[in-house]
């Protein structure tokens, strides 16, 4: 993992003044243990004229495996060869954030005792960096640093093999950055954008993280472009966090336009009185939606048909009047995961007898899964190929046949209200299909003249009166032996 930073000067002026700024002294090659390695600090040029100081990062992945296991991309526990071998030790990213952060600390910081005034000033500058990951390609290379003041950005496309050219161009760029900046400012740019484009942490995003973003951030965040692109993107896109930063960037933008501090903005609000209430999350919203549907329904014996980690359980569990409860899934990870939630091994007798989780595929049919009142499918679907969809049509409404089974999908026409999600993306990177509502009640609609069910449908969270709402309902009730007759 490579980046080099250089500046011209004149005797006057001269170049070598970076190793002031930066810290680090041009006649010494420096080494500083991190957190996933040894990084590195050498410059391979020092004269009046130009000067280079070059970071070289060497990662460690028995370190990296070892502090981010189950964190971040290559640390699922299932994944255990991806863990070794991965483009970790060679492409910029959070690693490298994280390196730029413990070695240039001081120049983060905008701080140099020893030229104040020429820590204050744009140098000419140039950086490189020869393998930079970019999810979204060079042209988001370019939409991201093209609005910080850079008179030059020139992302390469990095070939898949460049003796084969057909096969196209990687996800790497070898990014060059010339202009005029503050050395404080370009550090800053880097710390926050290389991750984002890598669109990946190797580490757990907490809470402070919203505090870096916004000291990093601090003077050109708040006017970009592609803020919220930005901001989602550096909290690994978990939604209160991007929330809370989004509003802090709205009152920075709201002082800077009347000239004021950012507590003279904000100090409409007496925190100890404050009743306003959080929205709450999508996917609480589902489950309280299936919860009422399975009251309505009388029903007491349920399946969580492709349970995951067993959050819906957990809620079932919670009710009493849900006597026996029985989650399938077909990745034993996510069962152990689902087990651990729900505390089994400490479980007490009674409410241990309530509740079985059981490893199946659900387009297969499966004896264990018959005579239950309900059936909850809720986000599965549309993790199917089409093709495999009438397999579990059958499992389910022709097998198992329960009095009453309930499915969720996502909505794909109230995708354009996620400002987060790229044109023509699904929500989840496993998802074969979404349906519009109208593929999805067709598709109801025939899965119940099939197998002799009736069929409802109701929103999940608010209904747009545009494109609906975010999650489509579907309950199904299994008809009587007249009521089969009658039709």
């Amino acid at each position: 993992m490579f980046l080099t930073i250089s500046t011209t000067g004149s005797p006057q002026r001269p170049a070598t003044d970076l190793g002031f700024l930066l810290h680090k002294h041009p006649d010494k090659a420096q080494a500083f243990s991190t957190s996933h390695g040894t990084a590195h600090v050498f410059y391979p040029e020092a004269s009046a004229e130009r000067c280079t100081a070059a970071l070289l990062l060497e990662v460690d992945p028995v370190a990296l495996v070892r502090r981010g296991k189950g964190k971040g991309r290559g640390g699922a526990p299932d994944s255990a060869l991806a863990q070794y071998v991965n483009d970790r030790p060679y492409a910029a990213s959070s690693l490298l954030s994280v390196a730029l952060s413990t070695v240039f600390k001081s120049a983060l910081r905008g701080v140099c005792t020893a030229l104040p005034e020429r820590a204050a000033q744009p140098l000419p500058l140039r950086i490189e960096i020869p393998a930079l990951p970019a999810r979204g390609g060079a042209d988001l290379v370019r939409a991201l640093f093209g609005p910080l003041g850079w008179t030059s950005v020139d992302a390469e496309p990095v070939a898949l093999d460049e003796r084969f050219p057909h096969w196209g161009d990687s996800r790497y760029v070898r990014l060059v950055l010339e202009g005029e900046l503050r050395l404080v400012d370009a550090l800053r740019h880097l710390y926050v954008l290389l991750p984002v484009l890598d669109d990946a942490k190797h580490y757990w995003v907490a809470p402070d993280e919203v505090d870096k973003l916004l000291r990093a951030g601090e003077g050109w965040l708040a006017d970009h472009p592609e803020h919220k692109l930005i901001t989602s993107r550096y909290l690994s896109r978990r939604w209160g966090l991007t929330r809370q930063a989004m509003e802090r960037l709205e009152l920075v933008r709201l002082a800077e336009a009347d000239d004021l501090d950012v507590d003279d903005v904000d100090n409409a609000v007496d925190e100890g009185t404050d009743t306003e209430e959080k929205p709450v999350p999508l996917a609480e919203q589902r489950r309280e939606a299936i919860l009422a549907a399975l009251r309505t329904a009388g029903a007491s014996k349920v399946l969580d048909l492709g349970c995951g980690q067993g959050q819906l359980v957990q809620a079932l569990l919670k009710d009493v009047r849900f006597t026996d409860i029985v989650g399938v899934d077909v990745s034993v990870r996510a069962l152990t995961v689902a087990a651990r939630r729900l505390r089994l091994e400490r479980m007490g007798e009674r409410p241990a007898g309530r509740v079985n989780l059981l490893q199946g595929s659900l387009t297969y049919t499966d004896k264990r899964l018959k005579g239950y009142d309900a059936a909850v499918l809720s986000e599965v679907v549309e993790h199917l190929d089409l093709p495999r969809l009438p397999a579990l049509e059958y499992a389910v409404f022709g097998s198992a046949r329960p009095t009453t089974v309930i499915v969720t999908t996502p909505n794909v026409e109230y995708n354009v209200r996620w400002e987060t999600l790229p044109a023509g993306h699904v929500r989840h990177g496993d998802h074969r299909f979404e349906w519009t509502r109208e593929e999805f009640r067709a598709w109801a609609r025939g899965v119940g003249e099939r197998h002799g069910y009736g069929v409802e449908f109701a929103p999940v969270g608010p209904d747009d009166p545009e494109v609906g709402p975010p999650t489509q309902m579907a309950v199904f009730t299994l008809a009587t032996a007249d009521e089969e007759k009658a039709a």
